[in-house]
């Protein structure tokens, strides 16, 4: 399990929850020492426009830190869907955000979709076809959700709790690759009150479970949302336990 950061998610780039300051630090905290980092390239305009409208790239490039930020969080979703495909499961230990970003339209805190983006990147070149992309953020990926909407080979999938989460896995069963958008503010000491922080792990596991058995091992997650930093940080490292432990 490789985890692909870059120092600037450090920056405080904009006043929303996913920016605030020590919400990277306190992931890095618990990942420091047990993971290997690989530090990601920027992603180019032409990444971006396999999945945005130009008029809405415009728009973002208004606030300069902000894009900055936003390409090397795509370009982060990009580098660990490159290691996946190469057999190499990867956490994308980025922000801003991305499941709620459509193709002309952005809120929640995210502005360019990362996960679709990485996910285009292979698609576009023939490297994968159908891919199993799993949500488990308290808040459903509309933007994901839209971007994929007429595309029946990539298939979104919104975790609703985990006897929900077992039966999507038992009726996916057909597919190159899987992509997690990990979002953490389900947990209850976050914003959703539903899953604690060892629920993490068990999801961790059947996702990597199922990965191995059905598309080769090649699964990859980005970060989404999740706000405590009191235990973002412990529910990330036990989602990464899960998926070393799925094999």
């Amino acid at each position: 399990m490789k985890v692909v950061y870059h120092d600037i998610f450090r920056l405080v780039y904009d006043y929303d929850p996913a920016a605030a300051k020590g919400r990277i630090d306190c992931i890095i905290d618990e990942l420091h020492g047990a993971y290997e980092f690989i530090e990601p390239d920027p992603a180019q305009e032409a990444d971006l426009l396999l999945v945005h409208q130009p008029g809405h790239i415009e728009y973002v490039k208004g606030n300069d830190t902000l894009y900055r930020v936003a390409l090397f969080a795509a370009g982060g979703a990009i580098k660990a869907a490159e290691l996946a495909y190469r057999g190499e499961p990867a956490f994308a230990l980025v922000r801003p955000p991305g499941h709620h970003a459509g193709r002309n339209s952005c809120w929640g805190f995210c502005w360019f979709n990362n996960i679709a983006i990485a996910i285009e990147k292979l698609r576009r070149r023939g490297a994968v076809n159908k891919v199993l992309i799993v949500d488990i953020d308290l808040h459903f990926g509309d933007g994901t959700d839209n971007i994929y909407e007429d595309a029946p080979e990539v298939s979104y999938y919104h975790l609703y709790g985990m006897d929900g989460f077992r039966q999507c896995l038992s009726v996916y069963t057909d597919c190159d690759l899987v992509a997690v958008s990990a979002g953490f503010d389900m947990h209850v000491k976050d914003w959703g009150f539903i899953l604690r922080t060892e629920d993490y792990k068990t999801i961790g596991k059947l996702i990597a479970g199922h990965a191995r058995k059905f598309c080769g091992g090649k699964f990859f997650a980005v970060l989404e949302g999740g706000y405590n930093h009191q235990v973002l940080g412990k529910s990330v490292k036990a989602l990464l336990e899960g998926f070393d432990a799925g094999r």
